[in-house]
């Protein structure tokens, strides 16, 4: 997690989501490049005949000084200290999924750090906003938060996840995440109604699977529900977790572990840091 992205657009989220980023990053002596994406400013017009827009590079110009602006004052405001930690500033032009998604292959990005606006944000986290659409290309770690979060109170992560001894990556990246937040890892399995199995036998299976990856200051739990959301829901509120990581299965998104809504219903109902990773190769 050297090099951490975070997409602005300088909303009070995304300084929350700026907030984290420096923390982490001066914990573990990174960078924190700030992006700020401007949609293509055409200018409109004026007759009664159709015309084509024009790109207006003035207004251009406009918002990108406004947008170093808008920088500068969130270094102010939340004091940071540019001597404990490097912090770059970007503008891009474009939409900010294609404009986010190259600048983490241009720049080698390790992480991304994002916010995301209140419930509605939350809502449309799975179904279509630019977090989301983020999620679903990037092929590193990405972490979005609804509110204000402290790096030192991150220490109970809830892992949903099957039992499966081919995901090499992905649990790479979440004993990673453990060890640098030096946090407990709760795995979690949800065993449902309509593919209910013996609790016996998935303990079984979570117990190599925690083995075979040798993970440490972790904890085995099934939990019976009615379905997958509303178990991970509960156990998460019942352990009064910090924060939850799920898979993705790159442009499938979620859908590879989580059908349907699962996704959506657990991100709308838990307050606490979302944090994906792609599964990546065996």
């Amino acid at each position: 997690m050297k090099k951490i992205l975070v997409p602005c657009d300088f909303s009070g989220t995304a300084a929350q989501a700026f907030d984290l980023a420096v923390e982490i990053a001066t914990k573990n002596k990174g960078e924190v490049m700030v992006m700020h994406a401007i949609e293509f400013a055409p200018a409109y017009e004026t007759s009664f005949v159709a015309q084509p827009y024009v790109y207006n590079a003035a207004l251009q110009e406009e918002l990108e000084k406004d947008a170093q602006k808008n920088f500068e004052e969130l270094i102010r405001s939340h004091n940071v200290d540019t001597d404990a930690v490097t912090i770059s500033f970007y503008t891009d032009h474009g939409p900010l999924t294609e404009t986010a998604t190259q600048f983490i292959e241009d720049h080698s990005i390790d992480l991304v750090v994002m916010g995301t606006h209140g419930a509605t944000g939350l809502k449309e986290f799975f179904v279509g906003s630019n977090a989301e659409k983020i999620v679903r290309f990037s092929h590193v770690p990405v972490l979005a938060i609804k509110s204000p979060v402290a790096l030192e109170s991150l220490r109970s992560i809830v892992l949903p996840t099957l039992p499966d001894l081919s995901h090499h990556h992905f649990v790479a990246r979440v004993k990673e995440l453990q060890d640098f937040l030096q946090a407990q890892l709760h795995v979690l399995y949800v065993n449902t109604p309509v593919n209910y199995r013996p609790e016996k036998d998935i303990r079984a299976e979570l117990h190599t699977f925690a083995e075979y990856y040798h993970f440490e200051r972790c904890t085995i739990n099934v939990i019976t529900s009615t379905d997958e959301p509303a178990g991970i829901i509960s156990f998460t509120h019942d352990a009064r977790a910090d924060m939850i990581a799920m898979a993705t299965h790159g442009r499938k998104g979620l859908a590879h572990f989580f059908s349907g809504s699962i996704a959506e219903d657990v991100v709308n109902h838990v307050d606490c840091p979302i944090w994906t990773c792609e599964l990546g190769q065996a």
